[in-house]
């Protein structure tokens, strides 16, 4: 049976152009390219350069995604943007991109779950699609991440870069089983000493330092997104075996490799693109995403299943069908 749905229509990316290898980062901090590539996947990451922001990120990533939904930035009426590195404590850095893309209509705010951010976002667009808010949305993950690490901590330092993500949702009709399907999130407050940063504006006044204990990070990571899968999969009545890709949020590839493991997913289904992006935080699923559509691996019409774990601890997945 036909109903409402929030149609994905075109996806977009941006990336800076300065890149910082393994090797680079050995030059910095007590590392070396083997340790950080058997640890993490990892082999480069990409670095926003002096002057440029998040929302230079965003806008980028937007209107590539803009394009290739064949529109133009009068039909968008929604902008929400996942960002933990946002321009300015206020005002919201989807205000700044809707400036700055020359946007006059609807509406713009910011989402912050930290890696789990552009699930939470996509699923804060949907529901506000569905409910005939707005028509067209633009939903961005975007980070400027190194600038909140300490890179004299080489637990850290090595794992994050920046770039930006976007997707076009637009309200159509459609049956059960397309454009957004379902969502899962949670968070877990408890957590939270376990990742976090060690400043802010009314702890500290400071803008501070990413801190880990990566171990457990690990741990609760594969545990939480497993069950939030199961549950998205449950809700819709799917099994693991019906997903066409897994875009995963791009933390580490140990991370990736066991939770799909956990699920019995095949590996040749999941989209990994953190070698070269290392972790963008809230960019990196739509990163991923834009990545595998744009190299034709995921096409219209295929089943996609995403999940991430971030700090707070907040975590998630969402099913999909471009």
């Amino acid at each position: 049976m036909s109903m409402q749905r929030s149609l994905i229509l075109g996806t977009g990316a941006y990336l800076p152009a300065r890149t910082l290898t393994n090797n680079d980062l050995a030059a910095m901090v007590d590392t070396s390219d083997e340790w950080i590539r058997e640890r993490t996947g990892i082999e480069e990451r990409h670095i926003a350069a002096d002057g440029e922001f998040t929302s230079d990120l965003a806008t980028a990533a937007a209107r590539e995604a803009i394009e290739n939904a064949g529109l133009t930035v009068g039909d968008i009426d929604l902008i929400v943007v996942a960002t933990t590195t946002p321009d300015q404590t206020f005002p919201a850095t989807a205000t700044t991109v809707q400036h700055k893309l020359g946007m006059k209509q609807g509406a713009a705010f910011d989402v912050q779950a930290v890696c789990s951010g552009f699930l939470f976002a996509l699923a804060t667009a949907d529901s506000m699609l569905r409910q005939n808010l707005f028509t067209t949305a633009l939903v961005i993950g975007a980070e400027t991440f190194t600038r909140i690490l300490d890179w004299s901590d080489r637990s850290t330092c090595v794992l994050f870069g920046d770039g930006a993500g976007a997707v076009v949702l637009q309200t159509g009709t459609g049956e059960a089983d397309e454009g957004v399907i379902a969502h899962h999130v949670r968070t877990d407050g408890s957590k939270k000493d376990l990742l976090y940063v060690d400043g802010g504006v009314s702890s500290t006044g400071t803008i501070g330092h990413v801190r880990m204990q990566g171990n457990q990070v690990f741990r609760h990571a594969i545990t939480n997104i497993s069950s939030a899968v199961r549950a998205v999969l449950a809700d819709t009545g799917h099994d693991i075996n019906d997903i066409d890709w897994f875009v995963p949020h791009q933390a580490n590839q140990r991370i990736l490799d066991g939770v799909a493991r956990k699920l019995g997913l095949d590996e040749d289904k999941v989209i990994s693109t953190v070698a070269l992006h290392g972790n963008t935080s809230a960019a990196s699923i739509p990163l991923a995403l834009h990545t595998a559509i744009k190299d034709g691996r995921i096409k219209k019409g295929d089943l996609v299943l995403s999940e991430a774990m971030g700090g707070g601890f907040s975590w998630g997945a969402s099913l999909f069908r471009l």
